[in-house]
């Protein structure tokens, strides 16, 4: 059972009141960089780490060279929550070492009313699956969903009494620590995966000839298709942004099928092509590739190419994925 179910289980039957989280957060404020006189650590997009729910990484900023995203000032306690992309669920609970520092405005700032409920109780319920269906319904954009900060805050959070807070974040602390604990474990291994697989990718010059994509194969860009094309029953498809949230080296099925009549303004990715992704927000997810080894054509959109080629689709998915490949965008054959 994931920690989102159990929170919902233990609600089951408390006595709670149901607020929009506006209600229980308190105001935040930006900096005003003109009155600015020290340096600051910045918390951008890419500074919480997905998997482990904390601030992994910052960079120092000023008044010099803060970038523009660089606004919201952030206090111990505080809850952050990612705007852009949100079902990727990227949030995390500012502890003491990044009190007064600088957000990105790409996140919404929740600040606990502590007399209402916990800080930890607002993290906990963001993580529910309750929360995320919210979040998927209320994200706009294709190319790059987003949600507004005032559509989280309309988000409606239940409050039960301070003393059954304590106790449920008791039980979900707990579970969360063998969470991370595990956690931890997988991503070792999959660190430990890259390298090996890295490894058996690379070739020294002259023990294979080198050759670029356009060498090999054929870019067909995808045509565009947006949430309210899909249906339970229709053409299958592959969304730009499932390649680098759903999908893994291969696939032979879809989570995505859009309507039927969309048929002949779509474009197809062929049994044996690569669908690559054309955009993202970093590096890595630039390039992205998926093998697809289907039976049938699958609609592909216009944020992601099909590339057809004469060589080993599940090979050139892995190629895709090596630290070379996302630096130099080559292939060799």
């Amino acid at each position: 059972m994931s920690e989102s179910s159990y929170l919902e289980n233990l609600l089951d039957g408390a006595d709670v009141e149901w607020k929009p989280l506006g209600d229980v957060v308190d105001s935040t404020q930006n900096i005003r960089w003109k009155d600015a006189t020290r340096h600051y650590r910045y918390i951008d997009l890419t500074s919480v780490s997905i998997e482990e729910k904390v601030v992994i990484e910052t960079s120092e900023i000023s008044a010099d060279n803060a970038p523009s995203r660089a606004q919201k000032v952030v206090r111990k306690d505080d809850v952050l929550f990612a705007t852009t992309r949100p079902t990727q669920m990227r949030y995390c609970l500012i502890d003491a070492n990044y009190d007064g520092q600088i957000a990105s405005t790409g996140y919404c700032v929740l600040r606990a009313k502590k007399e209402a409920l916990l800080p930890k109780w607002i993290l906990h319920w963001i993580s529910s699956s309750a929360f995320q269906a919210y979040v998927e319904e209320n994200q706009s954009g294709s190319a790059y969903p987003a949600i507004s900060d005032a559509k989280v805050k309309e988000a409606r959070i239940p409050i039960p009494s301070l003393h059954v807070q304590r106790e449920i974040v008791r039980i979900l602390d707990a579970f969360t620590e063998l969470t991370t604990e595990l956690t931890t474990e997988l991503t070792n291994r999959k660190k430990q995966y890259n390298h090996y697989r890295d490894q058996l990718l690379s070739f020294e010059e002259g023990e294979v000839e080198w050759k670029t994509l356009g060498e090999v194969g054929e870019f067909i860009r995808g045509k565009r298709f947006t949430k309210s094309d899909y249906v339970e029953r229709g053409i299958s498809a592959i969304h730009y942004g499932e390649i680098y949230t759903h999908y893994r080296t291969s696939a032979t099925d879809t989570i995505s099928q859009v309507r039927s009549e969309m048929k002949p303004a779509l474009r197809f990715a062929k049994p044996g092509d690569v669908v690559i992704t054309g955009v993202g927000e970093t590096v890595e997810d630039v390039g992205k590739a998926v093998a697809w080894l289907g039976v049938k054509p699958v609609a592909i959109h216009d944020d992601s190419y099909a590339f057809r080629h004469s060589m080993d689709a599940k090979y050139l998915s892995y190629y895709m994925q090596t630290a070379k490949f996302i630096r130099e965008k080559e292939v060799h054959v």
